[in-house]
């Protein structure tokens, strides 16, 4: 194998390309398709363009693109919603107030710069860690003239709600985050007085409080923008004058109330105790709690509103595949566009009903979904939606097994969970153990997890029963069911293929390097420590350090929301000149300038929409084209590994990493991952990485804290979209949290990197740490040792105490030489079929059966 000849990335020429004006438009539809209109009384919405406007609010001029800290984009410019709007042709009469909050906002962000570096001897000099725990509040904006606005000849106004949320700090049910300020509403106020419509549009990177808008009965109509990325005023204009019709759904539920949620009072900070966090509320998560204890919701999980109307008319259910590995079920469903105006597009939205049996359950869960092609008025679309049998399952702690359980299952059909009708019932007679495996992740203290009333579920049973009786059922024998029995691998003997006969062949040195990024690039909490490529996260070791056999580094980059690089940097006499990493930070905003010599090569990077907003267009071909061209990226910066998508669950909206995860549903959220996870590994060599694995759904004191969890929920709800995800698309790689899992550190946790990723799901890539893991825990030892007896494959981004930690252990005995060398196998592997290399290939190629865990046509 060849290894290809590295250049310096990116291009002397500061001119657009076509590459970047093609990926615009690529995530300028992606945006449009993901916004939700939550409300639209009489069809307010869309507006003519030559309307006049009426533009205010923190978002309007200043549009939050996406969260703070590894998922930020340094991308060549963005577009903001005052801007996507004049492009479009509308008359924006609030220039003045636009004009002003702009100067307003670039002094407060000053004074937030200069606070930040005041405040560092508080953390230790830590830049990171001071930045993240001020995180930057917009400020409101100067009051509005009512008599001059009712005066500046528009009818409507825009008021855009914005919030800034970002990693290592969650967020508060407090003015100015979760809750709207006396200022802010006292703004909306002076605009609802002063026109006689309003659209109000939530550019936040998180659920917020909706209460407020019940108060004013002129804010007609309701968006959901979440933080579109650099193309979101583009897109919002898109979707405002009607050039497309939006099709977003939520991926969450939006309760009435922060209190609604069912662990608002233990999440994270509100229980008081940032180091344990029990998860009390069990399978009961988002929709799974509403729905079964019947909570009334503001909006529910996949509800969005169209420009036009649709009728949605179930057909034949049938079940194919019993008696083979992969039984599937297949819904038809028709659906019509019975608008007379509008084109659009609709989701059709499968839940089944599981039999309240030997262990309580969900009354609803998500089980497949399809979204239409553009329906002109009066057409309609057949679809045929599959998922596997195995969906339908649970998991029994008593067996350690997962098992679908004898009785009826009924399937449900709509365009949101609350629209959604009984069509059919499947009917199994009896239990039916569909995996045998093992226990994992043993709690250490007792959990008392919530569970719904007994009589009452009984009751909802019953009452769809009924109906079910009367609609078309498939009769199911669970002696068609095939039982897969896991056979746990153990430490391996000899090490298979080119990978294994390189590793057995490399010194303790080599051995010890390979176990850890490249120790010479320097270390960055937040991921700056590429050598090769710019304010890329890090890299493998080099290839020197491995000849005689070729073995490439690696280039990591974050992401989820693009691609993590510099904007530029220098090459002077033949040698990087890449600067500090604060140079990488919100476009280098906290980095002092310094004389650039030589030739600037610059790396501009697409700024596509957070994956919540992506995960809410419920499209997964189209995640798999964003997928694609992030891929193409990643080869012309020379990155092999992309540090996403993170698909952590929406356990609490008050966490604040959850703007760049999918969805409070596993399967919504494995189906995301896995698509954008086929897209970019479509290009050869070029890998994901799903993160972060596992249970890391709190931000506040992450690398300290403990979730206390029952195994059949850690299965269920926080392992299964990671089990969809590396089942239907095999990542490249996955890469641990910084949380315990019941008293051990997920990083050096066998149980889920081994026991669960490689022997029961079949995850063939390597395993990484995240950033830090070992030198920064606050809870406890978390040693590299600890790590490669796990099958965590890469401590990173490499720091010397790891390799100390590794020669010391091997030397006692508690870290067996063979445990080392499977790790090391496992990033050799990875690194021979990675873009590094000539003639590389797609590493999808080897493998069979890939996307077919829920299909859609």
């Amino acid at each position: 194998m060849k290894l290809r000849k590295r250049s310096f990335p990116g291009s002397v020429s500061d001119a657009v390309t076509e590459r970047e004006t093609a990926n615009r438009r690529l995530a300028r539809k992606a945006a449009a398709e993901g916004f939700v209109l939550l409300k639209n009384e009489n069809h307010f919405l869309p507006l003519k363009k030559e309307f006049k406007i009426g533009l205010y609010g923190a978002g309007a001029v200043r549009t939050i693109k996406g969260g703070t800290g590894s998922g930020d984009v340094n991308e060549r410019d963005c577009v903001n919603i005052y801007q996507g709007m004049l492009n479009a042709g509308y008359e924006v009469t609030s220039k003045e107030w636009l004009d002003s909050y702009d100067a307003l906002y670039i002094q407060a962000r000053e004074d937030w710069k200069n606070e930040i570096f005041r405040s560092m001897p508080e953390y230790d000099n830590n830049f990171f860690r001071a930045y993240s725990a001020a995180q930057f509040q917009m400020p409101c904006g100067s009051a509005i003239d009512v008599e001059t606005a009712k005066a500046d000849g528009a009818e409507t106004a825009i008021f855009v709600l914005s919030r800034i949320a970002g990693e290592n700090a969650d967020r508060h049910t407090t003015e100015g985050d979760y809750l709207i300020t006396a200022e802010e509403k006292s703004l909306l106020s002076q605009v609802c007085e002063s026109y006689q419509n309003v659209v109000l549009v939530i550019n936040t990177g998180g659920l917020v409080d909706l209460t407020f808008v019940e108060e004013f009965s002129n804010i007609h109509s309701v968006l959901q923008f979440m933080q579109a990325g650099q193309e979101g005023g583009n897109a919002f204009a898109d979707v405002i004058c009607g050039d497309v019709t939006p099709s977003g759904k939520m991926t969450d539920t939006w309760a009435l109330k922060y209190e609604d949620y069912p662990n608002a009072s233990f999440f994270s900070h509100n229980s008081g105790d940032v180091y344990k966090e029990e998860y009390k509320e069990g399978i009961y998560v988002g929709y799974r709690y509403f729905d079964t204890f019947d909570v009334p919701v503001r909006y529910c999980f996949g509800y969005g509103l169209s420009y036009t109307e649709f009728e949605m008319k179930a057909g034949a259910v049938c079940v194919n595949g019993t008696g083979t590995a992969k039984p599937m079920v297949s819904v038809h469903v028709n659906v019509k566009n019975t608008g007379d105006t509008y084109a659009g597009r609709e989701v059709a939205q499968i839940y089944v009903s599981c039999p309240q049996g030997n262990l309580p359950k969900e009354y609803r869960r998500l089980a497949g979904f399809g979204k239409t092609a553009l329906l002109a008025p009066e057409e309609s679309q057949n679809l045929e939606i599959s998922f596997a049998l195995y969906q339908l399952a649970f998991y029994s702690e008593e067996k350690a097994a997962w098992i679908l359980e004898k009785g009826t299952y009924g399937i449900w059909v709509g365009n949101s969970i609350d629209s959604a009708c009984l069509v059919a019932s499947l009917k199994l007679d009896e239990d039916a153990v569909m995996v045998q495996c093992g226990h994992i992740c043993e709690k250490k203290q007792e959990l008392e997890e919530m569970l719904p009333d007994a009589s009452r579920m009984q009751e909802k049973e019953a009452a769809w029963l009924e109906k079910a009786a009367s609609l078309p059922s498939v009769e199911l024998k669970a002696s068609d069911i095939v039982t897969e029995t896991i056979q746990y691998a153990g430490i391996p003997d000899e090490l298979p293929g080119k990978a294994g006969e390189i590793t057995e062949s490399l010194s303790l040195d080599q051995l010890v390097a390979f176990a850890t990024g490249d120790v010479n690039s320097g270390q960055s909490e937040l991921g700056s420590a590429g050598q090769t490529v710019p304010g890329a996260a890090a890299e493998t070791v080099s290839t020197a350090a491995m000849d005689p056999w070729n073995v490439a580094s690696m280039v990591l980059a974050d992401g989820p929301a693009g691609i993590r690089l510099k904007q530029s940097y220098q090459v002077y006499e033949g040698k990087i000149e890449a600067g500090g990493f604060l140079e990488a930070i919100e476009g280098g905003f906290f980095a002092e300038e310094r004389e650039k010599r030589g030739t600037t090569y610059y790396q501009y990077c697409t700024a596509i929409p957070v994956g919540t907003l992506l995960a809410q267009t419920w499209d997964v071909e189209l995640i798999k084209e964003v997928g694609e061209m992030i891929g193409h990226e990643m080869a012309l910066f020379e990155v092999t590994l992309w540090l996403a998508p993170g698909m952590n669950i929406h356990r609490n909206p008050l966490c604040g990493r959850n703007f760049e995860y999918y969805s409070e549903d596993p399967l919504l959220a494995g189906m995301m991952a896995s698509a954008m996870t086929l897209g970019v590994q479509k290009v050869p060599g070029c890998g994901t990485t799903i993160k972060h694995f596992a249970c890391n759904n709190q931000e506040d004191n992450r690398m300290g804290s403990d979730s206390v969890i029952s195994e059949r929920t850690l299965r269920e709800i926080y392992l299964k979209g990671f089990e969809i995800a590396v089942k239907n698309s095999q990542p490249m790689s996955i890469m641990t949290s910084y949380n315990l899992i019941n008293g051990v550190h997920a990083a050096n946790c066998y149980d889920i990197c081994t026991k669960a990723a490689r022997d029961e799901w079949g995850f063939a890539g390597a395993i990484m740490t995240d950033w830090t893991t070992t030198t920064d825990s606050t809870a406890g030892v978390c040693t590299a040792s600890g790590c490669m007896r796990a099958g965590n494959d890469m401590v990173m981004p490499g720091d010397p105490s790891d390799h100390e930690n590794i020669r010391r252990e091997l030397k006692e005995g508690t870290l067996d030489i063979r445990e080392l060398k499977r790790c090391v196998c496992n990033t050799v592997r990875v690194a021979l079929q990675s873009n590094q290399y000539e003639g590389a290939v797609s590493y999808l190629d080897q493998f069979e059966d890939l996307d077919s865990y829920m299909t859609s046509k």
